[in-house]
């Protein structure tokens, strides 16, 4: 099977269970020995390599829209595409190779299905199959996801206008947040408010989510901290109490050896592709946790990700697959 024909068929597939029902369903017609895990990962094969492409997705998938150079339609590309890439490369792969579908990569998954997988294997390396043809992650791009809450009396607006507001609160660690440094190796971004009851109430409670970002845990680490120093200086300039909850932590940092970035180098290359190094939050940061070597390859030509409007180059399929099947050649030929 072509990896367009794979990904017309897998890709309005919605819900991990379907679409791992889909894959053990494709596998097994195969005659090939598939298994899933505790946590809902498909797993094919048991070589030292584990290549890993993530089954979940950020918006529910639909119908295909499909044009000549361009098929449309939400999680057509991320990362349905990469499954496409990978499941359709297995006829090429020997047994040096394992297949991994992950769950729990997107949003606050936090990495389930990845480290579920590695906490119960020992790989020689992790290769994550995720992003855009051309681009190659070295680096595993951290995060903190954490959610505060200010809570105090309420009140009516006039009558207990002198009560104090989490509102307030609530302002002054949006001020805080927004100074935290951003560039190159880190980020910082809230992502959503909420709080208050009514237009003439004063809010019972005021809340946000955090979204933090860095190339390295000693960044994470410091902006975690300032962040709780900013919030119980807040609560206690307007009198409330806080609350803060840790939602997910991915972990920051490289694994890769010099063999690995050559083959991926020479891969990209070898299928016309001018490759790109860079730092991305992928399966491959739960292999980093572990002091695995791993990378991520981008596989495919497309746009709009975690868009109702995402699409895809079909034709760039096919190059992502001859790039993974040159990654393999390239490592099992430096392995020995």
């Amino acid at each position: 099977m072509t990896p367009q024909e794979f990904l017309k068929a897998f890709a309005p597939v919605a819900g991990d269970q379907a679409r791992a029902a889909f894959l053990v369903e494709y596998f097994s017609g195969r005659g090939e020995e598939v298994r899933t895990d505790e946590v809902g990962n498909v797993i094919v094969g048991s070589g030292p390599l584990a290549l890993a492409a993530h089954i979940d997705t950020v918006l529910p998938p639909g119908p295909l829209v499909l044009e000549e150079e361009r098929w449309w339609g939400a999680a057509v590309g991320d990362n349905s595409s990469g499954v496409a890439v990978l499941a359709t490369a297995w006829e090429r792969l020997p047994a040096e190779v394992t297949l991994v579908f992950p769950v729990g990569e997107e949003g606050l998954g936090n990495l389930k299905g990845a480290r579920a997988y590695m906490a119960g294997h020992q790989p020689e390396a992790f290769v994550a199959v995720d992003g855009y043809l051309g681009g190659i992650v070295t680096r595993a791009l951290g995060s903190r996801r954490l959610q505060v809450e200010f809570r105090g009396p309420g009140g009516h607006s006039w009558g207990d206008r002198n009560a104090p507001s989490p509102a307030f609160a609530l302002g002054r660690l949006i001020k805080a947040v927004e100074k935290l440094p951003v560039g190159e190796r880190q980020s910082r971004s809230v992502a959503q408010v909420w709080g208050g009851e009514a237009i003439n109430a004063i809010p019972r409670v005021a809340g946000l989510t955090l979204d933090i970002r860095a190339t390295a845990e000693e960044l994470l680490e410091n902006a975690e901290e300032e962040v709780r120093r900013a919030l119980m200086e807040a609560a206690a300039a307007v009198g409330v109490e806080a609350h803060q909850q840790v939602l997910g932590r991915r972990p920051a940092g490289e694994t890769i050896t010099p063999a690995l970035r050559e083959c991926a180098l020479a891969a990209a290359r070898a299928s016309g592709l001018e490759p790109r190094l860079n730092a991305g939050s992928t399966d491959m940061a739960a292999a980093v946790e572990r002091g695995v070597p791993a990378l991520t390859l981008g596989v495919y030509r497309g746009g709009g990700a975690h868009t109702a409007a995402e699409w895809v180059d079909p034709a760039s399929l096919s190059t992502g697959r001859e790039l993974v099947t040159g990654f393999f050649d390239c490592w099992r030929t430096r392995r020995g």
